[in-house]
């Protein structure tokens, strides 16, 4: 008995009682990706009669072998083939997707038909391609609605905070606005005086929205920021299309942004935008109240980009790819 996946490449017949040079019946692990094909062709030629796949542990007749990496290396491919959805590939088709993976086309058949079973994936009926299906959006929902967001991100922010003695603030895209995810508190008394997880803050005032929206394109700026009266909230507070559109080119250059009073007029701020695969997803900022400023708050910037990027990253990890054959 022996087992016909191309890494394990064991002599599996000892459990059984039988010698291995001389097999009697040819078995391929259940987690295989060895084809159906293959395994008869390769009976033929050793003169086995009999040939049959087992389950992932080699179970057969009640015995239980040492563990193999296959059930694991099918995992990696389907969570691998997960990953590989992005902005600029949103579908796949079964042969595209084999030659990049570097399987065979049966076994990226059966992978993407069980995530498609599951609704990790939804096959178009049509072109037969596959893209991401509705059981992603309801993890991608309850992870944030149980705050898996924040908690990911505020052990980052606490070193930022406890660095630069200033409160730090992670937000998040949301239209028009950066929504505050993830605050931790520093220096020496709050920037609010109520909660500011949830606050919204306007694409067009303050530090914290313009790290973002100034790393967007200009068309998406239209879209979201010109096409409505764009409130005031004191005298500081641009309102003039044109001169918003140079502060962010400016931001956009420099790489960083700072705002002081447009927004709050008490605070001031630094902020840096959060990038995920090369597209930006929000901001990193600090802040701090006029009159309890010790230094100068544009001392902290490298803190500040630092932290974004390292958020970014944080946000990016991908699992490593499977080998490609």
């Amino acid at each position: 008995m022996w087992c016909g996946h191309r890494e394990c490449g064991v002599f599996i017949g000892k459990y059984h009682g039988v010698e291995p040079s001389q097999p009697k019946r040819l078995v391929a692990c259940a987690g295989t990706d060895t084809p159906t094909a293959t395994v008869r062709a390769l009976a033929v030629t050793l003169g086995i009669s009999e040939w049959s796949t087992v389950g992932e542990d080699h179970l057969d007749a009640g015995t239980r072998s040492a563990p193999t990496r296959a059930p694991l290396q099918t995992v990696d491919r389907a969570l691998s083939i997960l990953l590989s959805y992005n902005p600029r590939r949103t579908d796949w088709g079964v042969v595209e997707l084999a030659d990049e993976f570097g399987l065979d086309k049966s076994a990226a058949q059966r992978l993407l038909a069980t995530l498609a079973r599951r609704g990790f994936l939804h096959a178009d009926p049509i072109t037969r391609r596959y893209r991401l299906g509705p059981v992603m959006w309801r993890m991608a929902t309850m992870w944030e609605r149980m705050g898996g967001m924040a908690t990911l991100v505020r052990p980052v922010l606490a070193t930022l905070a406890e660095e630069t003695s200033r409160t730090a603030v992670f937000a998040l895209a949301d239209g028009a606005y950066v929504r505050a995810v993830a605050v931790v508190e520093g220096g020496s008394s709050p920037l609010r005086g109520d909660p500011m997880v949830g606050e919204l803050y306007p694409a067009h005032a303050g530090a914290t929205a313009r790290a973002y929206f100034a790393f967007i394109t200009p068309k998406e700026r239209e879209i979201l920021m010109y096409s409505r009266p764009l409130a005031q909230f004191n005298e500081l507070t641009q309102q003039d299309s044109i001169s918003i559109e140079h502060l962010m080119l400016d931001v956009a250059e420099r790489g960083w942004a700072y705002s002081e009073g447009e927004y709050d007029r008490e605070t001031r701020a630094v902020g840096a935008p959060v990038f995920v695969t090369g597209r930006p997803i929000g901001s990193v900022s600090i802040g701090e109240l006029k009159r309890e400023s010790s230094s100068e708050i544009r001392d902290h910037v490298n803190a500040v980009l630092r932290t974004a990027a390292g958020i970014g990253q944080l946000l990016s990890l991908r699992g490593t790819p499977p080998t490609k054959r």
